[in-house]
This record gives structure tokens, C-alpha cells and sequence, in this order.
């Protein structure tokens, strides 16, 4: 346990330190997923290619779920789907939940 402090300790310290260049990313990394989201929506009421779900499910974990929670409220996509519907939230609770542990210890 202690060594799980020492590392979450020096991440903290290490995104404390790069703090702009850390929100920077999030921010290109929110806004990949809200293009994806929005494009696979547009593509689907188009009848063309898809964006599989698995790549939004996956740019969502890479700390995109903010970007992909918007977009699917804003675009109304995958909303119906229970893998949505309960991954894209829950990974997003974790996100901040890991943001706030790592700031804290």
C-alpha cells in the first residue's frame, strides 16, 4: 500500500508540475472523442461506414469520456445502448476520481 502513496505521490507531483501541458492533452484527447462521436453519428444517418464501437469505447478510457459523454448528449448517440449508457459514465467518475486522488496524496 505504501508503495501504491509513493506512486500515486509522483505522479501527482509530475502533473502538479506540467499542469498545462497535462490539460492540454485532455483537452485534444476530449475533443478526439466528441469529433469521433459526432462523425459516427453523422455516418450513421447516412447509411455509410461506421466508427466501431470498440474506438469509442477505447478513446473514451484514453481519458476521453468527458468529450465522449458530451457528445453523445448533445448528438443524442449510442444513449440507447446499455455499453454506452453505463461505460461512458462510469469511466468518466473514475477519471475525475483518479484526477482528485492523484492532487490530493
Amino acid at each position: 500500500m505504501e508503495n501504491i502513496l509513493l506512486l500515486l505521490g509522483a505522479v501527482g507531483s509530475f502533473l502538479k508540475a506540467h499542469a498545462l501541458v497535462v490539460l492540454i492533452i485532455l483537452g485534444v484527447i476530449n475533443l478526439i472523442a466528441f469529433v469521433m462521436y459526432g462523425l459516427d453519428k453523422r455516418y450513421a444517418k447516412n447509411g455509410q461506414w461506421r466508427i466501431p464501437e470498440a474506438n469509442l469505447i477505447t478513446v473514451a478510457a484514453l481519458y476521453g469520456a468527458l468529450g465522449a459523454f458530451l457528445a453523445m448528449q448533445l448528438f443524442r448517440h449510442k444513449t440507447k445502448h446499455l455499453k454506452f449508457t453505463i461505460t461512458v459514465p462510469l469511466l468518466l467518475i473514475l477519471q475525475i476520481a483518479f484526477a482528485i486522488v492523484v492532487m490530493v496524496v
